[in-house]
């Protein structure tokens, strides 16, 4: 199984319940377990979709937020997450977060960006687009633009989503 990109929506209070599981816990389980349609799959999206972004020159503000919607913050102490035997992402970096407010700063920065128009900018040959892409994008069955539109818009979905439920995201590799 390869090892994928995923985030969860949350409320603070779910992700304190969990903190505060770990802590009473004899063997540190959290209980980690988000409802499944609260968490997205993005596959190894992140490098692809921030390649393409370069690739089309996309200002620095909205790439920014797209590379913190993708690889969260460190600031949310989710190191109770990350823990042997109940580590969430045991493949890839510890987990991060993102609050609440940043959530709705990132949401309304994706719903700024203009993905057709960042498809536009990639070259119109397939083989020419992944080879300036890389990341494996050459991999992708049915071509860069139809995988790269799909995982943007699901993200954008995903943030918008938490933004007006005022959720917090967990993001991890597994």
């Amino acid at each position: 199984m390869a090892v994928t990109q995923q985030l969860a929506r949350v409320p603070a209070e779910y992700l304190a319940a969990c903190r505060q599981s770990a802590g009473t816990s004899t063997d540190g389980d959290p209980n980690w377990d988000p409802p499944s349609a609260d968490v997205l799959d993005l596959d190894w999206a992140p490098a692809v979709l921030e390649r393409a972004c370069e690739l089309a020159g996309l200002d620095g503000v909205h790439l920014d937020a797209l590379r913190k919607a993708t690889e969260g913050d460190s600031v949310i102490d989710l190191g109770f997450l990350n823990t042997h035997p109940h580590a969430i992402g045991p493949f890839g970096p510890p987990p991060t977060a993102l609050s609440a407010a940043q959530v709705a700063r990132v949401s309304e920065l994706l719903g700024q960006i203009d993905f057709p128009a960042v498809l536009a900018g990639l070259p119109t040959e397939d083989t020419e687009a992944v080879s300036l892409i890389g990341h494996g994008a050459d991999k992708i069955v049915g071509g860069p633009r139809k995988y790269l539109l799909g995982h943007f818009n699901a993200l954008r979905e995903f943030y918008l989503a938490a933004s007006q439920r005022n959720l917090l995201l967990v993001l991890w590799w597994d």
